[in-house]
């Protein structure tokens, strides 16, 4: 299935973002007959460059980055690798890490400023897998990126957890608001925060909201992260917004989103620029 293109117009944001704001999750597709996908890709994007998305954080002010691996390429982070290498002064990675990556690999994208390897616990053996993944990741202080419908799954972040990793939810959890709020999985998700074993990414409300632009319905998950512990939650824009079937977003509606969830300026800078700092720079 052939991805639609973002959104290209970068709406004005209300203002910009502090000095040393970081986006937490972004991806890059390249064209397919230079970077081809891979034979398991669920889809195939549109195109996404690295250009492109350096007009977007000129635009808000975004001065850091963190580029995720995309499924599509499967285990071939050959696009990964060459971006990460282009622009080490302001870029770290989430890669994907499997039981078949070798030691050489592992200490060559933590050189490139790989931080943490990134699993979709949907898959049939999807726990034990990730377990032979932590020990390979644990000796280089990775953290575990999760793919993970809390509602549904209410366990496996104190599973996971409970190996000795730093967790991050991404996308809020991937859920409807009111069933997460009220699920053990999002209970699990607080406790774990307050302890500083778990951190949040709200990132991508339109995957759980379908009331653009503001998408009202996610303030009660922030404010509820927010209150277990500001200091365990980051913002990432999931640009350009792949395998998307909603109305698309615009990018300056969701840097706007943000100074709507979090209107006081010193945790915004708190989620902006210092909890990356300590999640990806430390």
């Amino acid at each position: 299935m052939k991805d639609r293109s973002f959104d290209e117009q970068l709406n004005p944001a209300r203002e910009r973002f502090p000095r040393g704001a970081c986006d937490c999750h972004f991806h890059i597709f390249e064209d397919v007959s230079t970077f081809p996908l891979a034979a398991t890709a669920a889809y195939e994007p549109a195109l996404a460059t690295e250009k492109q998305y350096k007009a977007l954080c000129q635009a808000y002010g975004i001065d850091r980055a963190v580029l995720v691996h995309p499924s599509v390429y499967g285990a071939d982070h050959t696009s990964y690798e060459r971006i990460l290498s282009h622009n080490a002064d302001w870029l770290r990675g989430v890669a994907v890490v499997t039981d078949t990556t070798t030691e050489e690999q592992l200490e060559q994208w933590h050189h490139l400023g790989t931080r943490g390897t990134r699993l979709n616990m949907l898959t049939p053996g999807a726990l034990e897998a990730a377990s032979t993944v932590i020990e390979k990741i644990k000796p280089l202080g990775w953290h575990v990126q999760l793919f993970v419908p809390l509602a549904q799954e209410p366990h496996l972040l104190t599973q996971v957890a409970d190996q000795g990793v730093a967790v991050v939810v991404d996308h809020f959890g991937h859920g409807q608001p009111n069933e997460l709020v009220a699920s053990p999985g999002h209970a699990n998700l607080l406790s774990l925060m307050r302890d500083g074993r778990a951190w949040v990414k709200i990132s991508a409300p339109y995957r759980l909201s379908q009331s653009a632009p503001a998408y009202p319905e996610v303030q009660k998950l922030v404010d509820a992260y927010m209150n277990a512990n500001p200091k365990q939650v980051v913002w990432g824009t999931d640009w350009p917004h792949p395998h998307f079937e909603g109305p698309m977003p615009n990018d300056g509606d969701l840097v706007n989103c943000l100074f709507d969830w979090i209107p006081d300026a010193s945790l915004r800078r708190e989620v902006l620029v210092e909890n990356p700092t300590r999640l990806y720079w430390s």
